[in-house]
């Protein structure tokens, strides 16, 4: 059977050997590069000691790869506490040699506290350019498949932490990327943080330096494959409809009555030059909700208390009743149900954005704060990332834009929201920057409030695989709609039929 080497990081705990030796001992490994900052010493003869800061730089993987003459590279993302299942190494040869596939992957069983739970993965397909895509603990290269894509796109990029990513981007464009739905390893998860806890670690201000990388890496991706869109944009087209308000804060909300009445009172107390008004879109709540709701609507004319007809309705479907609604104003902002404006001029600082700027929306910054409003890491989140030229084609790598986000209304009318409670605010951000300009307000203007009734705040595996895979197709759309424009040259209208949202 074809070799394989493999790279991996060093560690000084005891269980590094057990782990170094389960390639040490197959006769399917041919070379093991170890990885290494600080001090090592090679133990073994099919080992060979690779000096790096950073596991996944560019300039080591081209190193090692260039010294293996294996027919297969594996890559493996962690030290110590892996083991791999029974014949793991053959099945993903094997699998390989079938499909003919650039990459491989598999699902893995995973160990938190001593206790062991399998740890599905998703599959891979066009729009799952994001860098944290979750290859578990194993990543397969073809030595052929890889030697073809950077004799064709060009060695990996001399980065620091992004030549990872590089590399499974070139091999992607002309050779699979294969998801085996098997459990060929167990892994003791070191990082036991709740999936709340670490949604915002891509924005850390900390991995600014890093993000730069990624984008780098995923906008020449974007080039290759006929995706990237140069800077330039159309006009927004002037509305000819009589608004009733200059903005519209749209609040969706289901069963928050603990934190809804304060989200309201964050919108009444702005204070702005032009008129406004807050379209609640009560999603058929059972607690008190409604009850604050009707009080608060009978004190404040201002208030629109909307309760769909439709039962079906997710986020995004609450959202289509709003901005369809007679009531939503020339301007739509976001306004979750369990967060807060940071102070009284979080409006007028949106509008004053939209008058300085042919804009088809406006995002501004948030501060992470608990139930107390006390700041908690990482703190600001401000996207500082973006750049008018290419925000549009990165915002295809990250998961988010910012918040909160404000619309043009009749544009949003034109698009319309996807009916679902995930995703729906990325895909209509992706949709509208394809041909508009997008204006950002950089400081903190909103409170992004985390506790235990977040939806997002303790997601189980499926649900976040589910939500991941949700995403990568709202990418794949995007991206083969972009290209598509790129290669045929197509005028594209963004117009629609309208939308029943009765």
């Amino acid at each position: 059977m074809s070799k394989i080497a493999v790279a991996l990081p060093y560690s000084a705990l005891p269980q590094f050997e057990r782990f170094l030796g389960q390639f040490v001992d197959s006769s399917l490994v041919q070379q093991v590069f170890i990885i290494y900052s600080g001090q090592y010493t090679d133990s073994h003869g099919k080992c060979r000691g690779v000096v790096s800061q950073t596991l996944t730089s560019g300039r080591t993987l081209n190193s090692v790869l260039s010294s293996t003459s294996s027919d297969y590279f594996l890559f493996m993302t962690g030290a110590a506490e892996i083991q791999l299942g029974q014949a793991a190494l053959e099945r993903l040869i094997g699998v390989m040699q079938e499909t003919s596939a650039g990459v491989c992957y598999a699902d893995y069983v995973e160990e938190k506290k001593g206790v062991r739970s399998e740890h599905p993965l998703i599959d891979y397909q066009f729009g799952s350019i994001r860098d944290g895509f979750d290859f578990g603990p194993m990543l397969l290269f073809s030595v052929p498949a890889v030697r073809a894509a950077l004799k064709r796109y060009g060695p990996i990029d001399d980065v620091d932490v992004a030549g990872l990513y590089d590399l499974r981007l070139k091999v992607s464009i002309d050779h699979t990327v294969f998801h085996i739905q098997e459990f060929l390893s167990r892994k003791v998860e070191s990082d036991l943080r709740l999936s709340g806890e670490k949604l915002f670690d891509y924005v850390d201000p900390r991995n600014r330096a890093v993000q730069g990388e990624m984008e780098r890496i995923a906008t020449h991706h974007l080039k290759h494959i006929d995706v990237y869109l140069p800077p330039g944009f159309k006009d927004v087209p002037k509305s000819e409809t009589n608004f009733p308000v200059n903005i519209s804060v749209v609040i969706p909300v289901r069963n928050r009555e603990r934190t809804i009445a304060e989200a309201v009172q964050s919108v009444l107390g702005q204070r702005l030059e032009a008129r406004f008004n807050v379209i609640v879109v009560d999603n058929h709540s059972t607690d008190g909700t409604t009850a604050i709701l009707t009080g608060l609507a009978s004190r404040h004319p201002s208030i629109i208390h909307i309760i769909p007809r439709r039962d079906d309705l997710g986020i995004g479907g609450c959202w289509n009743e709003a901005i369809f609604s007679k009531h939503c104003g020339r301007y739509a902002v976001q306004l979750d149900s369990d967060d807060l404006y940071s102070g009284h001029d979080a409006l007028q600082r949106i509008l004053n954005e939209f008058r300085g700027g042919d804009f088809a929306m406006v995002i501004g910054s948030y501060k992470l704060v608990d139930m107390k409003l006390e700041e908690i890491p990482p703190g600001v989140v401000d996207h500082r990332e973006w750049t008018p030229d290419n925000g549009r084609n990165n915002a295809l790598r990250i998961n988010g834009l910012g918040a909160p986000r404000a619309f043009d209304t009749a544009l949003l009318r034109q698009v319309g929201l996807p009916n679902v409670s995930y995703g729906e605010d990325y895909a209509v951000e992706l949709r509208l920057s394809r041909d508009y300009q997008l204006g950002r307000i950089y400081e903190p203007i909103y409170l992004c409030r985390r506790w235990e009734g977040n939806t997002d705040a303790a997601l189980s595996v499926e649900q976040a695989n589910r939500n991941d895979r949700y995403k990568d197709k709202i990418r794949t759309i995007e991206m083969l709609a972009r290209q598509r424009l790129n290669r045929q040259g197509v005028e594209h209208d963004t117009t629609r039929p309208s939308m029943d949202t009765q």
